[in-house]
């Protein structure tokens, strides 16, 4: 026998052991299954968040790069901040302009005031016995016939008018005493409390000007540079969240009663790494098998989406991994 014929027959020979080792080990049942546990594929998924400035501005600082590990409260990014600081000086002081004529309202008419206003009364009462002596004089000759109708009248026209004129120096006087009337002292308060919101929403403009890190998370994208001009809202940023993460999977309608939220499991990589979790969630409604299910079988039946969620401290897991999810059933009531 040739030596090509032997290789052929080993090689024959070697096809025949391996498929009956892979029919064996189809044949035999699940050890999971075999244990009592419910073993489900899923993906992992996670949570991302696009982060944006509040405000607009021109970014002056980033601190962190594609791929960097951030923690909850680190400062990412930050606008220049000199434009709010103006804003917050310009609404300072006009809060203080305000403050000071609230105060001036409260405080009425100062002494010298209220002496200046009895001055002009005792001027006026002053110039009302003047006019008054003068038309008597005119109205006494008048009888006598010394004096015209005319000239009568004019002194008596004086005397109204310098009557009106110490009754307006009364009322002044009153006034003075009286000090601002209360819708004045109100209204001012009223523009005192504008400004100061007006400087209260300044100071935190400033500090919108900056950009913190929402959550514990690794930086997926880096979509702005410094020096470029940035409008509310515009992604600076993309997040994933590393605490905690998820798997999403989906259990079939006869093993629905068999899981319950709060139930442990143990999530399986492909490599072999396994991660405690729990289940999270359990969709209320079903749902036709994702395409991510290969055989027809699958996709045509009826499913419910669930979510376990795991902790990934030394960021193996990956958007997308597939995994496997095994499940201890809860205890069914006889």
């Amino acid at each position: 026998m040739s030596s090509r014929k032997k290789l052929y027959i080993g090689l024959a020979l070697l096809v025949l052991l391996a498929a009956s080792a892979a029919t064996i080990w189809l044949m035999q049942p699940d050890r999971h299954e075999r244990e009592g546990h419910l073993v489900l594929n899923g993906n992992v998924d996670i949570r991302q968040v696009n982060l944006a400035f509040k405000v607009p501005g021109r970014i002056d600082r980033l601190a962190f790069d594609e791929g960097d590990r951030v923690e909850s409260g680190d400062l990412l990014a930050s606008l220049e901040p000199q434009d709010y600081k103006n804003e917050i000086a310009l609404a300072e002081a006009r809060a203080s302009q305000r403050s000071a004529a609230l105060a001036a309202l409260e405080s009425g008419n100062r002494p010298e005031e209220i002496e200046r206003a009895r001055a002009r009364v005792e001027e006026a009462e002053s110039a009302l016995g003047i006019a008054q002596a003068t038309l008597d004089r005119v109205e006494h000759l008048a009888e006598r016939g010394f004096a015209a109708r005319q000239t009568q009248d004019e002194a008596r026209s004086q005397r109204d008018r310098a009557a009106a004129q110490r009754q307006a120096a009364l009322e002044e006087l009153s006034l003075a005493r009286k000090g601002p009337r209360r819708e004045e002292i109100q209204q001012g308060r009223a523009a005192l409390g504008g400004e100061r919101a007006a400087a209260a929403l300044a100071r935190q403009r400033l500090v919108d000007a900056n950009l913190y890190a929402p959550a514990d998370g690794i930086i997926l994208t880096r979509a702005r540079e410094v020096g470029a001009i940035v409008g509310p809202g515009e992604t600076v940023f993309t997040l994933a969240h590393t605490s905690p993460m998820w798997v999403r999977t989906y259990i079939e309608e006869p093993d629905l009663e068999r899981v319950e939220i709060g139930a442990p499991a143990t999530v399986l990589t492909e490599a072999g790494r396994a991660f405690p979790g729990r289940i999270a969630y359990i969709s209320p409604t079903a749902e036709f098998t994702p395409k991510s299910v290969e055989t027809r079988e699958q996709r045509t039946s009826l499913v419910y989406r669930v979510r376990v969620r795991i902790e990934d401290q030394d960021g193996i897991l990956k958007q997308g991994m597939p995994v496997s999810v095994i499940v201890r059933p809860a205890a069914r009531e006889r």
